[in-house]
């Protein structure tokens, strides 16, 4: 989608090359620009969709706290196993 906006700024400036009025000139050119802007945030904002991560990826509330407590009983499990291996 992007690129149609940089078609149209191309055509905007062919316009305003070919147009002997200076009104018409000054509306293709600032037309150009202003598709020409909105082509590059487009492709930005492309580019940010493409690296974002998938909301599916992401843990709720009950599976994090899941993970918590096993982590944290791992831990009291290899504190205790080191304990009993130290005397």
């Amino acid at each position: 989608m992007p690129w149609l906006f940089l078609l149209l700024a191309i055509a905007a400036l062919a316009i305003a090359f070919m147009a002997s009025s200076m009104v018409v000139v000054v509306i293709c050119l600032l037309a150009a620009l202003g598709l020409i802007g909105i082509w590059v945030l487009g492709l930005l904002a492309q580019r940010v969709g493409n690296q974002s991560r998938d909301d599916s990826m992401m843990l709720d509330p009950q599976e994090l706290r899941r993970l918590r407590e096993l982590a944290e009983a791992k831990r009291a499990q290899s504190a205790t196993g080191e304990d009993a291996r130290a005397p």
